[in-house]
């Protein structure tokens, strides 16, 4: 909790301080890879920073803690903690550069209010920072702890075993082992950083979900190739799917992520659009593995038959389980009309819409894929009267609706 002194300083400045924090985090990034260019070698994505999610994420984040601790310090943001604590480890950050974000983000609350940071309000706002540094430093060193790694030691070689198209655009990966060190098994719905050297010698990381239960000795994931109008192609997603080939080898992160499937009997609803079918296809492979009795309902959205990615995988995953259906939405549903049944289960035409199934009663839902897709999904779910604690979703790249929706 904020002390007696800093209350005050920071009840008063948050609201200027909040309509300026999109500047505040761009000058803040400006001026820390200025400073330290070698953080954009292996841990910063440049891709988001080119696109601004990283700055939109930083902002909200801050504010969004800088709110709680004014407005309800006893119930302070777990989750937005603890999904920046998992994409922290499984890029190897260590405590040591917190102080280096510090630093440079005091110099941009300078740099972009000039005189209105007193001695008074710069001391309050360096105690909202350690405040939610040192609370993202714990977690992070909980979960280094509990699966025996350090920053250093995340990362493991893993060697491409196979390379399958699975449309047109996503291409999944299989990896075997080439590390003898203990490699963890990951949970459903958890995520691995893959860092590779880009063209001009740059490391660069991007986090894959993994999409089928852990052996032991082989991981899974899936690539889209990122085509951007009017921005730069997704280096990483381009440099894999032209590139790297069977026999190569790849870094990997262990695996990490706060949405992670619980084990319970309750039925489970699994909706995704697009690409975000990827942590959806890692959870059901995690219930076949199990033996699941659940229920399950999986909904999926694409924009055609053609672009169902992990099709063939998640059909025979529902057909091992006691009780599991498909339903799907295409765009362009290409012959296959509302409510026909065939390989891709149940489809309708159009975007994905919750009315057009029946809930099962107690369910847990889980969501992926763009964020204007969750946000309706959830909110027609919420409407329909599931409990919102009841809902989990899973962001790819910087989470720019969390601290909105905390």
């Amino acid at each position: 909790m904020l002390s007696e002194t800093s209350y005050p300083v920071i009840q008063a400045t948050l609201p200027v301080v909040g309509e300026h924090i999109q500047e505040i985090a761009s000058r803040f990034y400006k001026h820390m890879f200025g400073e330290h260019p070698e953080l954009l070698n292996g841990l910063f994505n440049r891709g988001n920073q080119a696109d601004g999610r990283q700055q939109q994420a930083l902002a909200g984040s801050v504010a969004a803690f800088a709110g709680f601790l004014v407005n309800d310090p006893t119930h302070l943001p777990d989750h937005l903690l603890s999904r920046i604590s998992h994409k922290h480890v499984s890029l190897g950050l260590s405590p040591e550069q917190y102080q280096v974000v510090h630093d440079n983000l005091m110099w941009a609350i300078v740099d972009v209010l000039g005189d209105a940071v007193t001695p008074e309000v710069a001391a309050a706002w360096d105690e909202v920072y350690w405040l939610m540094a040192n609370m993202l430093i714990n977690k992070e060193r909980g979960l280094y702890d509990a699966v025996r790694l350090s920053p250093e030691t995340v990362w493991r070689t893993w060697r491409v075993a196979e390379k399958i198209q699975e449309t047109d655009d996503v291409v999944s990966f299989v990896v075997e082992r080439t590390d003898e060190r203990e490699v963890k098994p990951s949970l459903p719905g958890q995520y691995v950083t893959l860092r590779m050297q880009m063209p001009d010698g740059v490391l660069q990381p991007r986090q894959y979900s993994l999409t089928q239960a852990d052996d032991g000795q082989h991981r899974r994931f899936a690539v889209k190739r990122v085509r951007a109008e009017g921005a730069p192609d997704g280096e990483m997603s381009n440099l894999l799917n032209d590139h790297v080939n069977v026999g190569d080898e790849v870094t990997l992160s262990a695996p990490f992520g706060d949405v992670v499937l619980e084990y319970t009997d309750r039925p489970l609803v699994l909706a995704s659009a697009g690409i975000g079918i990827t942590p959806m296809a890692g959870m059901l492979s995690h219930l076949v593995k199990s033996g699941s009795q659940r229920k399950v309902l999986f909904l999926h959205a694409a924009d055609s038959p053609a672009s169902f990615a992990l099709r063939n995988q998640v059909t025979a995953d529902l057909a091992a389980l006691a009780d599991a259906s498909l339903t799907s939405w295409f765009l362009e549903p290409d012959g296959e009309g509302s409510s026909a049944d065939s390989d891709a289960g149940t489809v309708h035409p159009g975007f994905m819409n919750v009315k057009d199934i029946s809930l099962p009663s107690d369910a847990e839902y889980y969501l992926c894929g763009p964020v204007p897709f969750m946000q309706a999904v959830r909110s027609a779910l919420v409407g329909a009267g599931v409990r919102a604690k009841d809902i989990q979703y899973e962001v790819f790249g910087p989470d720019l609706w969390l601290a909105d929706y905390q």
